[in-house]
């Protein structure tokens, strides 16, 4: 990843409606108190087989409304060549997502990741899809969420510095 003044970070789950509008509200928060290269950062998030225009879950909104975020009006949007082309660093929920990117876009970036791949290595890597579950299981899914984004910052860090 090469220094940028200003930059993009993209989260990606299925239909950007669960997970991903999660994560973008949880970097963009984190982004807040950051100085240099990571204070231009912006969060955007899209799925791999999204429809353009959907709101949140009800359950992530819930969810997320619990730790002081509002994510209500938040839109789906479906992942594009364009979108890829933007973002210094593509966060993805699992390695299906990874590989639905790879295999749909040419080139195949190289800057996606699994959003808990600077986890611990006994940490499970993957976010499961709490869609149609019910509450606790959006917040075991946020939960998931918030315990990966100090990791995913000091890569930032690391690599923008």
């Amino acid at each position: 990843m090469a220094d940028q003044d200003t930059g993009l970070l993209l989260a990606v789950c299925t239909a950007n409606i669960c997970r991903s509008p999660m994560v973008e509200a949880l970097l963009a928060h984190a982004l807040k108190v950051e100085t240099g290269a990571l204070a231009n950062l912006k969060v955007a998030s899209a799925g791999v087989a999204a429809r353009n225009g959907d709101p949140a879950s009800a359950n992530s909104v819930e969810a997320m409304r619990k730790v002081g975020l509002d994510i209500s009006g938040h839109r789906s949007q479906a992942l594009t060549a364009e979108l890829l082309e933007q973002a210094t660093a593509v966060f993805v929920m699992t390695e299906t997502h990874r590989a639905i990117i790879q295999a749909t876009f040419d080139p195949t970036p190289r800057n996606v990741f699994l959003l808990r791949e600077f986890m611990p290595r006994d940490a499970d890597k993957q976010i499961a899809d709490p869609f149609g579950g019910p509450l606790p299981l959006y917040e075991g899914c946020r939960d998931e969420i918030v315990e990966s984004i100090p990791s995913v910052m000091a890569f930032l860090r690391k690599e923008l510095a």
